[in-house]
């Protein structure tokens, strides 16, 4: 599907994307608080650089979880503590997260799943919107959705192409690799993802027929 050594970069490079708007922000108020007889311009810089320091130690956390080892840890994830890291990143873009969960037991895989999705869903909405995150037990296994309703919302063609497995058209980046690596993890977890426009609005990803242990 992909040479590991390019998917491990591109998603190295996904991560350091991630990061660079916070840790820009710490950069330049540190810039603008060495001047030190302009008040107004240090107040300013030392809120940027308490924004900026909060921004970027909340996306580490949460990346942890979707793309580093805390997502493979043996044993069930604490749920609240997912939600509150997923909800903390969420801040930092423009969606807020809505919760719709029927399930006792979420695995460290399963919420290193759900997170993946969240990321494509938050992607999908460059004007901001609800995400909504839904899990369920069924009959063939944990189902994991998260709906993203919005001003705007899309699907990037790349997306369905990677999710399918298929090499978009401008070949695989950074850009475009983090759909293809939530569909490698779905597929470790013997699930099946689709993800779809379901009104002219709102983008539905869903993994269904999770493995129950994770």
């Amino acid at each position: 599907m992909i040479d590991p050594a390019l998917l491990s970069a591109y998603v190295a490079s996904r991560i350091c994307h991630d990061l660079v708007s916070p840790v820009s922000s710490v950069t330049s108020a540190l810039d603008l608080i060495n001047d030190p007889n302009d008040t107004e311009m240090r107040a300013q810089a030392e809120q940027l650089l308490h924004k900026g320091a909060t921004d970027a130690a909340v996306r580490i956390e949460f990346l942890r979880y979707a793309y580093g080892s805390m997502g493979l840890s043996d044993g069930a994830a604490d749920i609240h503590e997912a939600k509150r890291v997923t909800e903390k990143f969420a801040e930092t873009h423009k969606p807020t997260v809505e919760w719709d969960i029927d399930t006792a037991h979420l695995s460290y895989s399963h919420a290193r799943l759900m997170m993946n999705l969240v990321l494509i869903g938050i992607d999908s909405l460059p004007r901001g919107g609800v995400l909504s995150v839904r899990i369920r037990n069924e009959a063939d296994g944990l189902m994991i959705q998260t709906v993203a309703a919005g001003t705007r919302a899309r699907l990037n063609a790349h997306v369905t192409a990677a999710i399918a497995g298929t090499e978009p058209e401008d070949a695989w980046s950074a850009r475009n690799i983090q759909p293809l690596f939530a569909a490698m993890i779905a597929e470790g977890l013997g699930a099946s993802l689709t993800a779809q426009m379901t009104g002219e609005e709102e983008a539905t990803i869903t993994a269904q027929g999770i493995r129950a242990e994770g």
